[in-house]
């Protein structure tokens, strides 16, 4: 139907940077750019992830459904005042809660069921809710257990999506897709019994793993081959002081499942970007070894100047997001402000490595989120 099969030797145990580097590949790019004072989005992006000056520092919005239903119009018409490198999002609809999810005093509470089969409770709307019924609290539903069709195999559907990262990349940078195997194995069984799996290394937990790495790289295939730029990874590893695993257990149970993951999707010549909240320092150089080019990281979690000049050490490039549980909830405008500007210097923004990611929780004030972006702003050269 497409193009693009496993390459031979996707699961070689070998470094990325033992091979071309990220690094060199994106600065091949980079050199090819326009004047420093003009780069399209893909330019400027592409220089962020090679560590070379950019015009403008790059923006990207996550599609803040929150938001968007909090403040309405008024949060649509900052996106458009600000617009950024990524994809647009600012002409998403508004949400609505269905009314037969609202209280008669207007609380929301509601319970949804998945592909996977996982029963999803929420009560703040347009946010991840919590698993209430997953699939394989015993074991012995393993047996029987079948991942979901893949969305994108569909000839037509894979035919829109192509489209649309056709339309995206003629004017923006074209990252997609979440993929992380970690999340979705505690969305399937509860939290607490996939942490003791992993550490006991049970063997079912493996053969769930694998099963996903297989679906997730038959999802990666497709994603690649509808012609994006980059895309998306991301689990939560860390805790606000420490990793929820020791770095030995991550070696061992998660790392070679992510190289298999991340080398493919560089062998087809996509940028890949990894996220993960809390303290994850101990793995930096894994992730940069298998050859992730840029990470989220929690900023709150870590020194912001040490976490910068180490991932710059690193050539990994960094996802500058302002505090969401803290200043932008709790904050003052002038909060926001200065929080942008300490980590806009801490990680030399306009010298390439760096882009600044906004993403939009429930109880942000409009005010503070308008500050958010006029100080991002300041290394957009918006007047």
């Amino acid at each position: 139907m497409m193009p693009g099969g496993m390459p031979s030797g996707w699961g070689s145990s070998k470094s990325w940077t033992h091979r071309s580097t990220a690094r060199d590949v994106l600065r091949k790019r980079a050199g090819k750019t326009r004047r420093r004072d003009s780069m399209t989005s893909r330019e400027r992006v592409e220089a962020a992830l090679a560590f070379e000056p950019v015009d403008k520092a790059p923006l990207e919005y996550h599609p803040c459904g929150r938001g968007l239903y909090e403040h309405g119009e008024a949060f649509r018409r900052l996106l458009k005042a600000h617009p950024g490198d990524f994809e647009d999002f600012s002409d998403m609809p508004i949400p609505r809660p269905p009314a037969e999810a609202c209280g008669p005093d207007g609380s929301y509470h509601e319970y949804k069921t998945d592909a996977w089969g996982v029963t999803w409770e929420s009560r703040i709307f347009a946010m991840t809710g919590h698993p209430y019924r997953q699939p394989l609290a015993d074991w012995r539903a393993l047996e029987g257990f079948r991942c979901p069709p893949h969305a994108l195999a569909e000839d037509a559907a894979f035919a829109s999506y192509a489209k649309r990262i056709a339309r995206v990349r003629e004017t923006r940078y074209a990252k997609d897709g979440w993929f992380g195997f970690f999340e979705r194995m505690h969305a399937l069984r509860p939290f607490e019994d996939v942490l003791m799996d992993v550490y006991d290394n049970e063997r079912e937990i493996n053969r769930l793993a694998d099963m996903l790495v297989e679906y997730e790289l038959e999802e990666l295939r497709l994603m690649c081959a509808a012609g994006v730029d980059a895309v998306q990874f991301g689990d939560d590893f860390g805790t606000a002081r420490a990793m929820l695993f020791s770095p030995e257990v991550w070696r061992s149970f998660f790392k070679p499942r992510y190289r298999r993951l991340v080398q493919f999707a560089r062998e087809q010549g996509k940028a890949v970007f990894f996220h993960t909240c809390g303290y994850a320092a101990p793995i930096l150089e894994d992730l940069r070894e298998i050859g992730v080019n840029a990470v989220w990281p929690q900023l709150t979690a870590y020194d912001m100047e040490e976490l910068a000049a180490r991932l710059r050490r690193l050539g990994l490039a960094c996802a500058i997001h302002v505090d969401r549980a803290n200043v932008m909830t709790h904050g003052t405008p002038a909060d926001v402000t200065r929080a942008v500007h300490a980590a806009a210097k801490a990680f030399d923004v306009m010298n390439g490595g760096a882009y600044f990611y906004v993403e939009t929780d429930n109880g942000f004030p409009l005010e503070n989120i308008r500050a958010l972006l006029e100080a991002i702003g300041a290394y957009r050269k918006e007047a």
